[in-house]
């Protein structure tokens, strides 16, 4: 089959080749998946650099999520030929085949594409841990999410919407912002153009925002604390930006702030069973029409580097998608 793989850590550009590798091997207790579709996410950089938090062994095959058709199943496979499933993995989807072990599969909801269902998994849990099962995102509430036009924000617009908050998003351009209004923010502030902390103040009457989920750190984190609202929760998703923010404790004192952490791949291992009931819950949400994953650009599988350049760049928005 055809693949890329990684025989060093380093840029992308540099090290992935796209080359014929033999087939995965069949679980006992799994698949193998033809891959229809799977979707980039900033940790594949990470991955194929070295410079994730767990490396891969040499030589490896990028890839964190999929979706596809299972076309063999393990005699204690809880699947059949002919299943339509997400696979989560730490590295492999960008390949015509996967195998995956049972634990990290999850039924494609009904009615959903394949780069859709591709586009389901890291983002929507994320946004769905941290708004739900992390902090409780309240209606009526006031939920400011920043990097709104990345995959992480779109899913945190449309489930806030759907939790009955009031959206506020930022994002770094007028064709972003636009992608977030799309998403169902109530209001876009383009950060480039506006102070977001004036701007939220004033959107909100000075109380500020009750929830504010940050996957860009940095900067963003040292000035969300001044328009956080009186006992506002602070979600700390990621480090975009690449600078990992310090805490002015004083602050979280004195508003009676909650910094609340999320890193959603560390409930695979400790609790599986929380990602199935979240999935579920999700699913139901998109069946009701009020999510439903965004898609910048479905690229063949021979132009991944391109995908990951439209994303280290930021030129993207939503997902990138690629399919064999």
């Amino acid at each position: 089959m055809r693949a890329w793989r990684a025989h060093d850590y380093g840029p992308y550009r540099d090290v992935l080749r796209y080359e014929e590798v033999d087939r995965p091997e069949l679980p006992e207790a799994g698949v193998i998946l033809k891959v229809e579709a799977a979707a980039l996410n900033f940790p594949d950089l990470l991955a194929i650099a070295g410079k994730y938090q767990v490396k891969a062994p040499l030589p490896f095959i990028p890839g964190m999520e999929c979706a596809g058709t299972v076309v063999e199943a393990g005699a204690r496979s809880r699947h059949q030929p002919g299943d339509r499933v997400i696979a989560s993995t730490l590295w492999g989807a960008f390949a015509e085949e996967l195998a995956v072990a049972d634990p990290h599969l999850l039924p494609v909801p009904s009615g959903m594409t394949a780069a859709q269902a591709a586009s389901f998994l890291i983002t929507y849990q994320t946004a769905y841990f941290a708004l739900v099962h992390r902090t409780t995102l309240r209606a009526g509430e006031t939920l400011l999410v920043h990097g709104g036009a990345g995959g992480v924000g779109v899913s945190a617009i449309q489930l806030g919407r759907a939790l009955g908050a009031t959206v506020i998003a930022t994002a770094g351009s007028d064709a972003k912002c636009e992608v977030c209004t799309r998403a169902g923010a109530h209001h876009v502030i383009n950060y480039h153009d506006d102070d977001f902390v004036a701007a939220v103040n004033k959107l909100t009457g000075g109380k500020g925002a009750d929830v504010i989920y940050d996957p860009v750190g940095g900067d963003v984190f040292d000035k969300s604390l001044k328009c956080i609202a009186w006992e506002g929760r602070l979600l700390v998703i990621g480090f975009a930006s690449g600078r990992i923010p310090e805490l002015k404790v004083n602050r979280v004192l004195l508003k009676n702030v909650s910094v609340v952490g999320l890193f959603w791949g560390a409930y695979a291992p400790r609790d599986p069973a929380k990602i199935v009931a979240t999935h579920e819950a999700l699913s139901a949400h998109f069946a009701r029409g009020e999510v439903t994953p965004m898609i910048w650009k479905e690229l063949p599988l021979a132009e991944l580097p391109a995908g990951l350049a439209a994303l280290e760049s930021r030129a993207s928005w939503g997902k990138v998608v690629v399919t064999p």
